[in-house]
């Protein structure tokens, strides 16, 4: 079952620039947050990633996100893909909300009961482009997996600094 791409090439074009800024939006949310040495303060486990590598995975995760969704979005726009593109979104706003909860709130435990539910959209999200796009579904696999690292060291980090 395969459904044409919406529109013509420049539409489709603008489509995948409107998906890119839309995910990399999701890290202006850190501008709304001052860490001020608080996160360096924390006690962390050793295998701790050193904060370099957060830019690269992220921008990487992003950009992939962006075109998985793009590509859903080429099954015939919003009016046929509403339900993946919708949780997509979904997914999309939780995951601007942790980085405010974690480092902007200091809020720990409530930063890990929503990256939580943020896998539970990833996931959902997953089997959603799945049934419409199975190169999308997989661009979305290594998010899943970074979000599951994230989840274990954000639960790790709020049990060593209780």
């Amino acid at each position: 079952m395969s459904t044409p791409p919406s529109g013509s090439p420049s539409r489709q074009g603008l489509a995948l620039l409107g998906w890119l800024i839309l995910c990399f939006a999701a890290s202006l949310s850190a501008v709304f947050v001052s860490v001020d040495g608080w996160y360096a303060s924390l006690n962390k486990p050793a295998w701790n990633p050193p904060n370099w590598v957060f830019g690269p995975v992220w921008s990487l995760l992003y950009a992939m996100m962006a075109v998985a969704a793009w590509l859903v979005w080429r099954r015939g726009g919003w009016a046929v893909q509403r339900r993946p593109l919708a949780l997509f979104v979904a997914q999309w706003l939780l995951n601007a909300i942790w980085t405010p909860l974690f480092f902007g709130m200091h809020m720990l435990g409530a930063a890990f009961g929503e990256i939580l539910v943020l896998w539970l959209a990833v996931a959902a999200t997953i089997i959603a482009f799945w049934r419409v796009s199975r190169p999308a579904a997989a661009m979305l696999v290594p998010y899943l997996a970074w979000v599951s690292f994230a989840s274990v060291l954000n639960f790790t980090l709020w049990q060593l600094n209780r």
